[in-house]
């Protein structure tokens, strides 16, 4: 029988082994080994309930029993053929992305990852429009690549100098922490308008795009207004711009109800570029656009070797059939809605809690030392990732201090799960508190 590597092996064998810029969680790692479902197993046989669905690449649960069997299907009779070559899955799986789609999104490109899918999405920003300068948003994240790390508006993920040109940021609709120190409504939403100035005095005023995620995933959370959108939408038309929407983490109903995150705020993007729930775990991104953008792709050679492999199309399409069929985007809305009434009532309990925010279930609970000055207890939010680890809970933390809890389970999670969420959290925040 072959000898399984202890969590301490294998800590020593990433530290020999992995780039030292490996990240890894919790004071004492844990070696996860199965999934099923909303939770997940380590080596020793203990449940988690993964409410960060593997870093919100979970969408309709580890190792879905309607997807499994197709994928091994797939597996056994043709595990790769690049798109030089004909095969029917990845166009029924386009033609079913389309149908549900906003607007006249219909031509899809897909790739290994969110990242690739920015990339891609920038050329094609450049190609239709002829200009090159970008608007992105303080907070924000889109990947790793360089193009993607210029349009992120976080330090901590910008390194490796020096950057794409032309990427400027604009301030996030981020209403508990105003850059202005206003309050909405009565800010008339100052934040969004700014778009302009910095077209105005930034840019050469011809603009490529505009890229936002339409709730910030490792920003912290981050949920405008409802106006916030329109009026960046109408300012980015005004100057040329397409409008280009990362859906990476809210995409494929994990904000409630909806399709798209976007559709909350009843805009409809030039693009949207998609990954980690698109695959539920295989590797598989993807950009959706118009017809006339599309276009200025022809005559160009754009290549991905793994991009609309039959097995990440057999997933894909795996996905939205699930997504359908158990109406997941309307469970993530009950549950959703459940888990934040649930979260604002333990705010009202521990003063360690400053806001919680957040649609469906992409939550982010925000936490602060001090209400009046809302000072980020980031050493707290460690502190309390390994607790609510021990108590079998798996949480994700973001923001610029590292100090917001992110809840984003999979979809697929019931009320049950929502209240060991709310007992958990409710346990460690009151151990936290009398520190």
């Amino acid at each position: 029988m072959e000898k399984k590597l202890t969590v301490e092996e294998i800590g020593r064998l990433r530290e020999e082994y992995l780039l030292p810029s490996t990240m890894t969680y919790y004071k004492k790692p844990i070696n996860i080994v199965r999934g099923q479902m909303q939770y997940v197993y380590d080596d020793e046989g203990k449940k988690y309930l993964d409410a960060f669905s593997a870093v919100v690449t979970i969408s309709v649960g580890h190792c879905h029993p309607d997807i499994i069997p197709k994928v091994k299907k797939q597996m056994e009779t043709l595990q790769h053929m690049t798109t030089l070559y004909y095969h029917p899955v990845i166009v029924e799986y386009a033609k079913k992305l389309a149908e549900i789609s906003p607007g006249e999104l219909k031509v899809s490109f897909f790739t290994n990852s969110g990242c690739e899918a920015n990339e891609l999405a920038a050329l094609l920003c450049k190609n239709f429009t002829g200009n090159q300068e970008f608007i992105a948003l303080r907070h924000s994240f889109h990947g790793r690549t360089l193009m993607a790390m210029s349009l992120t508006g976080q330090s901590l993920w910008r390194h490796s100098l020096p950057y794409v040109f032309g990427v400027h940021q604009a301030p996030a609709g981020y209403c508990y922490r105003c850059p202005y120190h206003l309050k909405y409504p009565e800010c008339d939403l100052v934040c969004a308008k700014q778009v302009e100035e910095i077209i105005k005095y930034s840019t050469s005023s011809h603009i490529a795009g505009f890229f936002a995620e339409p709730i910030q995933g490792f920003g912290g959370v981050i949920d405008p207004p409802k106006e916030y959108f329109k009026i960046i939408y109408e300012i980015v038309k005004r100057y040329e711009g397409l409008f280009v929407v990362d859906e990476v983490q809210t995409g494929f109903g994990r904000t409630g109800d909806k399709f798209f995150g976007i559709e909350h705020w009843e805009v409809t993007p030039d693009i949207i570029t998609m990954a980690k729930g698109i695959g539920n775990g295989v590797p598989l991104g993807g950009v959706i656009t118009t017809k006339e953008i599309a276009e200025s792709m022809r005559g160009k050679v754009h290549f991905n070797t793994y991009g609309g492999n039959p097995v990440s199309m057999v997933q894909g399409l795996g996905v939205l059939e699930a997504l359908e069929k158990y109406n997941y985007a309307y469970n993530a809305k009950v549950i959703g809605d459940y888990l934040k009434g649930k979260l604002w009532e333990l705010a009202q309990k521990h003063p360690l809690i400053g806001d919680v925010r957040g649609k469906g279930l992409m939550l982010g609970v925000e936490l602060v030392k001090d209400r009046k000055t809302k000072e980020p207890a980031a050493k707290e939010m460690l502190e309390c990732m390994d607790l609510c680890k021990d108590r079998g809970l798996l949480i994700g933390k973001g923001a610029m201090a590292g100090n917001v809890i992110r809840i984003k389970p999979p979809l697929c999670i019931n009320e049950e799960d929502a209240d060991f969420i709310i007992k958990v959290l409710d346990e460690v925040l009151g151990i936290l508190e009398k520190k």
